[in-house]
């Protein structure tokens, strides 16, 4: 099973509504992407499953992602976005999962100047997580590591994902040392990788051969069972956002990955997330 874990698709008003949920963010979209687009996007590339992510300029409302993987419940699972300063965001968490649905949530550490992961507000909302046995992506960088380590540890049944190999500097070299502390959270068991975002941390042409050497020491501390596959937006607007297209990402893994096993590529393109989200 191919499994992309990590792919944002919007509507439009009236349809859904747009607008910021980070502190400063100014961007928004100019046409949706949609599920629609998704679907015909892995139908042609052969992605059996996809993890739809409530994107930062799509408000609070998480309803356009929840209703679309519970309208194509054997193709998605949606993750959604929940405030970390809504001092209420228990409840918001529990409306989310049990009336709508969803998987989990996302949260924006690098988004704030507060450490808001482990804000003594936020630890119902952590609780409720738990309890729901649902799943928490973070968009975070090696700064943030510190606080990732106490809520894994405090919450040790909580899939924790890091997006986006948690923007490694690849011209930083030999040893990376400014990235050391992602690699530190390898000893909490309930931490995974997501190996996403490739060739916008390259500084070289595909197969990007510069953020290998990143890869390959997460894998190597991690191991392959904890690393997760995940590209970006549906159909045109990858390329249009600077992504790569989801056949290029498919051939990135397959041909430009050849550190890699063929049972890590199979553990990375899917069978991981598998077992993260249940899937069947």
């Amino acid at each position: 099973m191919i499994v992309d874990t990590h792919v944002h698709i919007w509507e439009m008003p009236p349809v859904a509504p747009i607008g910021p949920t980070a502190p400063g963010w100014k961007s928004l979209p100019d046409e949706p992407a949609t599920a629609e687009q998704l679907l015909a996007d892995m139908g042609a590339n052969g992605v059996d499953r996809s993890v739809l992510v409530q994107t930062s300029w799509s408000t609070w409302d998480n309803g356009y992602v929840a209703g679309s993987a519970r309208k194509h419940p054997e193709r998605f699972v949606a993750m959604g976005l929940v405030d970390p300063l809504d001092p209420d965001n228990a409840r918001t968490v529990r409306h989310w999962v049990k009336e709508r649905g969803m998987a989990g949530f996302r949260l924006h550490p690098v988004y704030y100047e507060e450490p808001v992961l482990v804000a003594p507000r936020n630890r119902p909302m952590w609780k409720e997580i738990a309890d729901l046995h649902s799943v928490v992506q973070l968009h975070m960088r090696a700064n943030h590591a510190a606080q990732v380590a106490t809520v894994a540890a405090e919450y040790p049944t909580i899939p924790i994902l890091i997006d986006h190999l948690a923007y490694p500097d690849a011209s930083e070299r030999p040893g990376f040392a400014s990235y050391r502390p992602v690699l530190v959270l390898a000893r909490h068991p309930n931490v995974y990788v997501k190996v996403s975002d490739v060739k916008n941390r390259s500084a070289q042409p595909f197969p990007f051969r510069d953020v290998h050497d990143v890869i390959r020491m997460v894998r190597d501390a991690f191991g392959p069972q904890r690393l997760l596959w995940g590209t970006g937006y549906p159909g045109h607007h990858r390329e249009k956002h600077g992504w790569l297209s989801l056949a290029d990402e498919l051939r990135l893994v397959r041909e430009g990955f050849d550190f890699m096993s063929d049972s890590e590529k199979a553990a990375l393109l899917g069978e991981n997330a598998t077992r993260i989200w249940r899937f069947r």
